[in-house]
């Protein structure tokens, strides 16, 4: 796994390496991948309601692909029937329980933190707190690192004074998101509703999506 090492930054002694894929968490063969590198590795995992994940992964795939189905069609096997499609990777990915399941294998829970999306949003300071507390680092980034974009929807990062303009995610974030029908949206939240539970159970934290 040398030549994996050598993929990451250099670091100094004392400093964190850190790195993000979002399709890791989904990958099967990642979690032996990574401990094969480092069993020690810390994990975090940013999750959010997976309906509106689903919803989200849609809309940033249709701004690339104007003629794709529908929101209904890809997520329903059978409109008549209401059996929700688990090989489209949008619906397959809020599976977290599953995902979960295979990293468990290789690394302990104590390994993990889990980020609410939504607390992200809500409480920026708050989950980067956690963040900070979980990787063993000062509490140093703080409220006063935040302000919130209405045009967007969700807190940017401010930078030192006299640095260039404060630190917002790109155009492809905070689009707005396609109507779908409520009853699409109940028959996903009554499909995602018992990996939900399961999920709250082995992370010991309820996200409250419902």
């Amino acid at each position: 796994m040398s030549v994996v090492r050598n993929l990451m930054p250099r670091t100094l002694e004392g400093q964190i390496t850190m790195e993000k894929t979002p399709s890791y968490f989904v990958t099967k063969e990642a979690p032996r991948r990574l401990c094969t590198m480092n069993c020690h590795t810390k994990l975090i995992v940013v999750v959010r309601d997976p309906v509106t994940r689903a919803i989200s992964d849609y809309t940033q795939t249709l701004s690339k692909q104007p003629g794709l189905p529908s929101f209904q069609s890809l997520a329903l096997k059978n409109t008549s029937t209401g059996l929700v499609d688990t090989s489209w990777s949008a619906v397959r990915i809020g599976l977290y329980a599953k995902h979960l399941e295979n990293w468990l294998q290789h690394f302990p829970l104590s390994h993990f933190l889990f980020v609410s999306g939504e607390r992200l949003v809500s409480d920026p300071a708050g989950e980067m707190g956690r963040v900070q507390d979980f990787l063993g680092l000062k509490r140093v980034v703080s409220d006063k690192h935040f302000y919130f974009n209405q045009t967007k929807g969700f807190p940017c990062l401010k930078k030192p004074e006299g640095s260039s303009r404060p630190r917002c995610l790109g155009k492809s974030k905070g689009r707005p998101h396609p109507q779908i029908s409520p009853e699409v949206l109940q028959r996903l939240r009554d499909f995602y509703r018992p990996f939900n539970l399961r999920f709250y159970r082995m992370t010991g934290r309820d996200f409250g999506w419902d």
